[in-house]
């Protein structure tokens, strides 16, 4: 099982670059964003259309460009975690997460024994379809793969401190959209009472020694990356296409009447 670039940038105190794969599957996004720098990718199982089969192959194409290969589940239960792991995920995120209860669960399908109960299968895409001696194989999968807790209720707020101090827990992700909404807003970064439930997760980070991130657009990335995030995670594959096809024609536009 290969090391995961994205935990030892993390451990080193510096940020990792990422965005979220929506809806584009052909294996050729892989090597675009490699080539474009970034560090990590996330599928997204949760608001994308992909089948499990769909994101098996998008796995092995993210993992042979040179990423870390991240998978956004659609719940924290184990028939969505262990088989993307299996697949080759380096890390899951699960979303709407609120309760102890909830991440305990989840902990249990990303752990092999002693630390969870994922069930072992090593010749997978997770080792690359290779045999391994079994002690050291869950023992490397259990030190390397990332488990992320996605902050976007209210309640989660609220029960941050719970939820870092389940073992097995590396991190916690803010998803600024859903969380403003569950606070009954728009998603201004200004308004006082998001800005006090983000920097209350990150802080309460800092307390477990948990890694904190967020997943949005460019001046928000940039100015919680000054905050002390490091798990940062840029747009989308349709976002990025449709602002570049915007521009685009717009410049064309300019220029033929300028």
């Amino acid at each position: 099982m290969r090391f995961n670039r994205v935990r030892a940038l993390l451990q080193q105190g510096k940020a990792a670059f990422g965005t979220m794969i929506q809806e584009f599957r052909s294996p050729a996004i892989a090597y675009i964003l490699a080539n474009a720098g970034f560090d990590f990718a996330f599928i997204d199982m949760e608001h994308g259309t992909f089948s499990l089969e769909t994101v098996s192959d998008l796995i092995k194409a993210i993992r042979l460009a040179g990423l870390t290969v991240l998978v956004r589940v659609p719940e924290g239960q184990y028939p969505f975690i262990a088989p993307v792991l299996d697949a080759g995920a380096e890390g899951v995120m699960v979303p709407r997460v609120e309760t102890r209860s909830q991440v305990e669960t989840l902990v249990q399908a990303a752990r092999y024994p002693p630390l969870g109960k994922r069930g072992l299968s090593i010749t997978k895409g997770h080792n690359d379809y290779r045999k391994a001696n079994s002690l050291e194989f869950v023992a490397q999968a259990n030190r390397e793969n990332l488990v992320i807790l996605q902050i976007e209720r209210k309640e989660a707020v609220e029960n941050i401190d719970d939820l870092l101090s389940v073992a097995g827990v590396d991190a916690a992700l803010i998803g600024p959209n859903d969380l403003s909404l569950s606070l009954g807003l728009t998603v201004e970064f200004s308004h006082p009472d998001l800005r006090a439930a983000m920097v209350k997760v990150v802080e309460a980070c800092r307390r477990h020694g948990k890694y904190s991130g967020i997943h949005t657009s460019l001046e928000p990335l940039i100015e919680w990356a000054r905050q002390g995030m490091q798990l940062l995670t840029l747009s989308t594959d349709i976002d990025f296409l449709s602002n570049a096809y915007v521009q685009g024609l717009a410049n064309l536009k300019s220029g033929i009447d300028g």
